[in-house]
């Protein structure tokens, strides 16, 4: 007799969706520094020890692993800067072209970025892409 399994591949339906869906997304990114070190390991690990690695060519891979880093880094700090960005511009007034190609004005009300997309504002009850936005007022003047 056997027992259900947990997990991705046991019995409970949302947990695999759950998992599949956290994996996909880990797969968009471009690579993160686990998975490189993850490579850099199981390089060293399997390497032929009559013929060692280079060790120049093991300082340049830690030299790439230091640069994976600090562009994780890089990339946090930008999406910090684009939600600062846009959430400076709440209470303005916009004006932007929407997906029939028509102009049309309003004031933003909250201001929200999702994962690695552009920011999006909440001009009255439409969502509207940052790109979109052809000009902002101050709402006292406008």
């Amino acid at each position: 007799m056997t027992s259900p399994m947990s997990g991705p591949t046991g019995a409970d339906p949302t947990k695999a969706v759950a998992a599949a869906k956290a994996a996909e997304a880990k797969s968009k990114t471009l690579g993160d520094k686990d998975t490189f070190m993850k490579l850099l390991v199981a390089q060293l690990k399997y390497q032929d020890p009559t013929k060692p690695a280079d060790s120049t060519a093991f300082l340049a891979q830690t030299a790439q692993f230091t640069q994976v880093e600090k562009l994780e880094d890089m990339i946090g700090m930008l999406q910090s800067q684009r939600m600062i960005g846009a959430s400076s511009l709440v209470g303005k007034t916009v004006t932007y072209m929407d997906e029939t190609g028509a102009m049309k004005t309003g004031v933003i009300t909250a201001a929200k970025l999702n994962g690695d997309s552009e920011p999006t504002l909440k001009v009255g009850n439409t969502d509207v892409q940052l790109s979109k936005v052809t000009e902002v007022t101050d709402t006292k003047t406008a």
